[in-house]
């Protein structure tokens, strides 16, 4: 069925991977919502519990008329498509939730310890039953309380701190980290399954801090300072820069792709000049760089430059406007943009990204009315009682992944995997090791084995078992042939088609693993942009993403350094974790390719959404929102310091006129709703800051949370190690490594008891395990052993640029 037209279906659900499962989600939330709406799209019977009034999501704007006047929020529908809603009383609803295998619980923190759905008694009855308890700040620690919209918990979370102007931070209004805790309740909830039923709760707080962890590695005395928009400390250039039509995206990381940019803008001297060879040191002379490109820019239209990137295999990206995104045939021919339907209302919206050829999600769904739905028929049998097994320490345990993948995007969804106990292979060369080791290409770089220490591959590739293999000889690709042969699944992030080329490719491998399971994670699928050079920031910018974001007078705004990195690496956990289950219901294989593109649509969801409900979005309006009055960042006291404070009502606001000392604000009338505070918004603002420029950021939160008032403290990701609320729940985890000696690990955000699982051990240095993976598990002599080591196909230390080109 072509997309557009009036109609929806429901996809047979026969033969899907989750079909037999039913979930039951109780509470609201988007995050809640997201997690029901993945698990429904691989077959799972997923029963939306609505409160009798509807659930509050459901008058978000924009409202679609569903026939008979009824209005129903779109964004809520497409989070909700393929549910049903049923009208339960309790008693019917605790039948229903003993004969669930999944409970996915949003009710207040502390809400499952008492009362009928009482998650240990549940348990007690049902130990095979997987409960995830999602909240804002988890079941205890100072914050679980606290009042919260998306963006004061990424505030919190150190991921506006260092994005937007000088002057104040600048994020994105909605429902970023509520995709984020989705995806990580839907981890949690296969793995869940896998073990055979557990019980987790889950902290968005700490499920977004995914995001920003890896500035947090470098400690407190890491790049704090805001450089400005789109610039960022540790590349450059990078950004969205106006061309004569259109927006494009531009990020450089390596030293090659620098001098390839300065062939392309007849900038040749620039790539010779040794100031400008590692990309920290570009950005900090960005002055002396950007008037030599910027104004060629306008030579050429955005798709112009980007077809001469794809030559040049250049990470540029053109950057949509979301009416351009929702026509881009890259996206409508790969699937990407979906239907969904809502009564008598038919919209667009983001397809389910995770593509599994043997269970593929639907291309469109139809979202339920509030208590609409027939109540669901008992159940002879139970999915998770046909497949029960002897329960593992962590869900994973007996499971092993051969580790292809590099930087950010791969090894978090690898390291997610070891975390929950699964045996991980990480594969790297001494000629070309993980680049998150490091890109610095002058010689004491590697005499001073610099690369073992870099913070952000220790905090990615944690728990792993790390070997050194040279796949471009016939031993190294033998030696990982042999190793696929005794694993589960194999990942890779290679660039499009290097896999294949190697031999590596899924027909390759699962000839010697019949029921393997691999994931790629290309950035686009398919199409004419397959062989697209991309990295998180480009992902982020060919996403859209950017132009809602930013100040009316400013350019789209990249919102994080490389956001599409770890939303692709928990996206390929998610399809993972989905195919592992399959095989385990089916005995098949398969090999997914996620477009990790694609994968960062859902976060423009409710742009997209507004833009095929009314046909244009708002313009880009900084911190303000469209419906809670105010919202900003506001400065507090001492030096770059802010709070993120949202009202989402008009109850918050008397509330927050009586925190700040302005009744005088709270009698007025004029200021008693959302549209009338709006028209006073920057008096409103200056009031609200005239008293947070009197309090240290940390105070002013405590105050206004004891008033009722939502509001979080603009943290820089280099003060996340020290925020009480993680400490009190042993969320930063210290760890011992040669190389580096003590360091902070972060754990995962979701948790069986009150601490989480602790680390067992930190990243391999390199080669670390060859004895114990290729000798040891493989067989591998020691003579051969040593063989290999003289010829560079295993070896423990990174080869040079000089020594490279010497061995090819």
């Amino acid at each position: 069925m072509a997309i557009g037209t009036k109609e929806c279906f429901r996809l047979d659900v026969g033969r899907k991977s989750l079909s037999g499962c039913r979930v039951v989600e109780i509470g609201s939330g988007s995050a809640l919502a997201y997690a029901g709406k993945l698990l429904a799209a691989f077959g799972a019977e997923v029963v939306k519990v609505e409160a009798p009034g509807g659930d509050p999501g459901r008058a978000e704007p924009p409202l679609v008329d569903c026939g008979d006047g009824a209005l129903e929020s779109a964004y809520f529908a497409w989070l909700n498509a393929g549910k049903s809603s049923p009208r339960l009383d309790q008693a019917a609803l605790r039948r229903l939730v003993l004969d669930a295998d999944i409970l996915l619980d949003g009710r207040a923190p502390g809400a499952g310890a008492t009362g009928e759905l009482a998650h240990g008694a549940l348990r007690s009855e049902r130990p095979d039953i997987v409960i995830i308890a999602i909240s804002w700040f988890g079941e205890h620690g100072p914050y679980r309380d606290y009042l919260t919209t998306d963006a004061s918990c990424r505030a919190l979370a150190g991921l506006i701190h260092l994005i937007g102007p000088l002057e104040r931070p600048v994020g994105i209004n909605d429902h970023q980290a509520d995709i984020v805790g989705g995806l990580w309740a839907y981890i949690a909830a296969l793995s869940g399954l896998m073990a055979r039923g557990r019980r987790f709760e889950l902290s968005i707080h700490e499920a977004v801090m995914t995001l920003s962890e890896t500035h947090t590695a470098y400690g407190p005395n890491g790049p704090r300072a805001r450089l400005g928009n789109n610039r960022f400390a540790n590349t450059y250039p990078i950004g969205v820069f106006r061309c004569s039509a259109g927006w494009l995206g531009i990020g450089v990381s390596s030293f090659a792709q620098w001098r390839g940019f300065c062939e392309l803008f007849d900038m040749i001297d620039a790539a010779d000049d040794p100031r400008y060879a590692v990309g920290a040191d570009r950005s900090a002379r960005w002055q002396e760089i950007e008037p030599r490109f910027v104004p060629k820019l306008k030579e050429r239209t955005a798709a112009q430059w980007f077809a001469e990137s794809l030559k040049r295999k250049l990470p540029f990206a053109i950057v949509p406007e979301m009416h351009e995104l929702l026509a881009q045939p890259v996206f409508r021919d790969a699937g990407a943009i979906a239907q969904v339907c809502v009564g008598a209302a038919s919209f667009e919206g983001p397809a389910v990204p995770l593509r599994l050829p043997l269970s593929p999600p639907p291309a469109s769904g139809i979202a339920p009315m509030a208590h609409a739905s027939e109540s669901p028929a008992p159940r002879p049998e139970r999915v998770a009682g046909r497949l029960a097994h002897a329960a593992a320490k962590r869900p994973l345990e007996g499971t092993r992944i051969v580790d292809l993948t590099m930087g950010w995007a791969g090894p978090l969804a690898t390291r997610t995997l070891a975390d929950l106990g699964a045996e991980v292979v990480k594969v790297e060369a001494c000629a070309h090791a993980d680049w998150w080791r490091g890109q610095d290409p002058r010689p004491a770089y590697f005499e001073q084995k610099l690369y073992e220490q870099r913070p952000n591959y220790l905090c990615m590739n944690r728990n792993k078992l790390g070997i050194t293999l040279d796949l471009t000889t016939a031993d190294g690709i033998g030696l990982a042939k042999r190793l696929v042969a005794r694993a589960d699944a194999v990942i890779e992030n290679y660039a499009h088609g290097v896999a294949g080329k190697l031999g590596l490719g899924y027909a390759a491998l699962s000839a010697t693993k019949p029921d393997l399971v691999m994931v790629s994670m290309p950035a686009f699928r398919t199409g004419p942009w397959a062989a697209a050079r991309a990295y998180g920031f480009t992902l982020e910018q060919a996403s859209g993403l950017p132009t809602i974001a930013g100040n009316p007078d400013g350019p789209p705004l990249l919102t994080h350094y490389a956001y599409g990195d770890p939303i692709g690496g928990l996206n390929a956990t998610c399809a993972l974790l989905t195919a592992l289950w399959h095989r385990r219901r089916t005995g098949e294989g398969q090999h997914i390719e996620i477009s990790q593109v694609e994968c960062m649509l859902p976060l423009t969801a409710p742009w997209m959404i507004e833009q095929s409900v009314l046909g244009r979005i708002g313009e880009r309006n900084g911190n303000r929102h469209p419906r809670h009055v105010p919202q900003n960042c506001f400065r507090c006291a001492g030096e770059d310091s802010f709070i993120h404070i949202g009202i989402g009502d008009d109850a918050m606001w008397q509330r927050l006129c009586r925190a700040i000392g302005r009744e005088d604000l709270a009698a007025d009338a004029a200021l008693a709703d959302a549209p009338g505070r709006r028209a006073h918004e920057a008096s409103i603002e200056a009031a609200i800051e005239a008293w947070t420029l009197q309090h240290d950021a940390d105070d002013a939160m405590r105050a206004l949370q004891a008033e009722g008032v939502a509001a979080g403290v603009v943290r820089s990701p280099y003060d996340l190690a020290a925020d009480p609320h993680l400490a009190t729940r042993g969320f930063w985890q210290p760890v011992e490594r040669a190389f580096c000696g003590s360091h902070l690990q972060s754990s995962l955000p979701f948790r069986e008891a009150a601490r989480p699982y602790p680390v067992r051990s930190p990243a391999p240095t390199l080669g670390e395990h060859n004895q114990a993976v290729l000798g040891d598990l493989l067989g591998v002599p020691a003579a051969e052993l040593e063989r290999l080591a003289k010829l560079g196909v295993i070896g423990t230390e990174a080869l040079p640029p000089a020594r490279k080109s010497k061995r090819a």
